[in-house]
């Protein structure tokens, strides 16, 4: 599906919509805590459905509701499971420990850039402690075996994905199991949305079902729309919580930072650089650091911002390192969002003060974390048109 936006202002008020990382994580200690869990979570996602679906594949019962998850937990475990974990890097990266901690032989089945984005050193780490990983094809992972109590060890540099799933595995197993963390930690709060999730659920040392939870409001999907705000539409949103765990919260920082020139690290908001570089390009430009664990999102995310700038008449240059984006006009042009929901998006906000239509290529990406979002575009005034060739 492709998409042609007509330039103009949005105007009106949303919700946001729950956040797709803490839904994750709240459905993985729900599926093996004591008592069901009612889960609210009003609007989902693709992502969110590939970790409900690999969970009911593990034994748990989610069923979803107008309302969210109703989550009865695994009471008996399959000895083989096949767990389709689609294009979500999160559901095969917390779930594959998981699988190991509970000794279910299991079969992750990925999809587009996913058997591509790197599982070292968590592969390592989970054959040490007594699993055994295979890549029986190019778009799917083996696991068999049970992970062993004891002292567990993984470099914090490459993705906060794998200490969050090591948590999980670590929490399951019990009986002492320690985590050590090694080198620079990237993302350090989503590890802490992990803990805080497995906080809600821990009782004397195992997870026990609060009851009823709700989902908070998503700050990587609302950035997008503060972002609009900032470049002029009156929009005003609701159901962000200001004291959140989540690193995206920082966008209530940078987006009105970027009035000004700014150097910004992605180390812990590789998500917000799509549309914080179009903020920036739309007021004096900015210097994008610690960019490298960019290139292994759903796309190049690098050059995939690069190649949305360029095509809107913004220029920008990268380094192993790092990102500049230089001050500009936006013209109008046609973006490929290389399957990237979050280049989609950005885009379709550089369009609300672009000088003539911009066309989005893939503009069905969005379903990954934001299947909503065309929908409150239009409902806030933006105006395009679908072709669905």
């Amino acid at each position: 599906m492709d998409i042609t936006i007509h330039p103009g202002k949005l105007r009106g008020s949303l919700t946001a919509i729950p956040s797709k990382s803490q839904a994750h994580r709240l459905l993985i200690c729900a599926a093996f805590a004591q008592g069901e869990t009612k889960l609210i979570c009003r609007d989902t996602n693709e992502d969110i459905e590939a970790t409900a679906a690999c969970l009911n594949a593990l034994g748990a019962n989610i069923t979803r509701h107008s309302w969210g998850y109703h989550v009865i937990p695994a009471s008996k475990l399959p000895d083989e499971a096949m767990l389709p974990v689609n294009e979500s890097g999160s559901t095969l990266r917390f779930l594959l420990p998981v699988a190991g901690a509970l000794g279910v032989n299991a079969t992750f089945i990925m999809a587009g850039r996913l058997p591509q984005r790197p599982l070292s050193p968590l592969w390592e780490e989970l054959e040490r402690m007594g699993c055994h990983l295979s890549r029986p094809t190019e778009s799917s992972i083996y696991i068999s075996g049970k992970l062993r109590p004891g002292n567990y060890s993984i470099d914090g540099g490459v993705s906060s994905q794998f200490i969050s799933g090591l948590l999980f595995a670590i929490t399951l197993i019990g009986q002492g199991s320690r985590l050590n963390v090694t080198g620079n930690v990237e993302s350090r709060p989503y590890i802490d949305m992990t803990e805080k999730a497995l906080a809600l659920f821990l009782k004397n040392g195992a997870l026990v079902s609060p009851g009823e939870i709700t989902v908070e409001g998503d700050w990587s999907n609302g950035a997008f729309f503060l972002a609009a705000k900032a470049l002029g539409s009156n929009i005003e949103i609701t159901g962000l919580a200001s004291d959140s765990p989540q690193g995206d919260r920082a966008c209530a920082h940078w987006v009105p930072a970027l009035e000004q020139h700014q150097t910004i690290s992605a180390k812990d908001i590789p998500d917000l650089v799509p549309i914080l570089a179009v903020v920036a390009a739309a007021n004096q430009g900015a210097v994008f650091t610690d960019i490298r664990r960019l290139r292994a999102k759903e796309s190049d995310r690098v050059e995939s911002v690069k190649n949305m700038l360029s095509a809107l008449g913004v220029k920008s240059h990268s380094d192993e390192n790092t990102l500049t984006v230089y001050p500009a006009s936006f013209t109008g042009g046609i973006v490929n969002s290389q399957n990237d929901h979050r280049i989609a998006m950005a885009a379709a906000i550089a369009a609300t003060v672009a000088s003539a239509d911009v066309t989005v290529l893939g503009a069905q990406c969005v379903k990954k974390s934001y299947p909503s979002f065309w929908e409150e575009y239009g409902k806030l005034g933006g105006n395009y048109e679908l072709d669905l060739r």
